[in-house]
């Protein structure tokens, strides 16, 4: 292979990762779904430092038969966030990618391909509530029946060089969510920062990663 071609080949391309995910113990009594924030031993890695990537963000991942919980932590920042809801793509946020049936063998996505967009700013008269909300996948197969059926909790705090940032994705809105019977769930995400760049759990935006499930990873739900 010419050298310049394998130098432009990601590293994380090489690899298809599975990385276990723990299961969430909630005390609440609550039939209505909370944002649960995680603490280290849901952390997720880091495996975008193969492609030196710049690690800024602390990303955890739990889940229950209730859904799947998020909280994410961002650090040194000195400006200001950009988040506005009206332009949810175009500002500081979370991308998440679920696919509940795992398939890795597709390049485009199926009815259990799900993609939410989180922000800790951005809605309401101050600008200052956080925001999650579904967004169609390009070029998918097929469209999630689940598509904006329940609403993702989320809560976030914002400090003046980050935030912090919970979420709670319900069942309902996961078309295909049923971890008796499968355990392995395609996953990836992606941090957008206006100042600090982006953090991916592998592969970068060169690739396609926000359409083709065939780039995603896996996540193993344990007990």
């Amino acid at each position: 292979m010419n050298k310049a071609i394998r130098e432009q080949i990601p590293n994380n391309l090489l690899f298809r990762y599975r990385v276990p995910c723990l299961k969430v113990v909630s005390k609440s009594k609550s039939k209505t779904p909370k944002p649960i924030e995680l603490d280290e031993s849901y952390r997720l890695p880091h495996f975008g430092e193969f492609d030196d990537q710049f690690q800024f963000a602390d990303m955890r991942l739990g889940w229950s038969e209730l859904g799947v919980y998020v909280t994410l932590i961002v650090k040194g920042r000195e400006l200001p966030l950009e988040c506005r809801e009206t332009a949810i793509m175009d500002s500081d946020s979370l991308y998440v990618w679920l696919d509940t049936r795992d398939t890795h063998d597709v390049h485009r996505a199926t009815r259990f391909c799900h993609w939410f967009v989180m922000m800790p700013a951005g809605a309401g008269a101050k600008k200052q509530k956080p925001v999650a909300t579904p967004v169609k996948i390009n070029r998918a197969r097929e469209s999630s029946p689940a598509f904006n059926r329940a609403k993702v909790a989320i809560e976030s705090e914002v400090s003046k060089t980050g935030y912090k940032l919970s979420a709670m994705i319900p069942a309902a809105s996961l078309n295909g969510w049923d971890p008796s019977e499968h355990r392995n769930i395609g996953f990836n995400f992606m941090v957008n920062d206006s100042e600090l760049g982006y953090q991916t759990l592998a592969l970068g935006p060169d690739m396609p990663i926000e359409e083709d499930p065939s780039l995603w990873h896996t996540i193993q739900l344990m007990d």
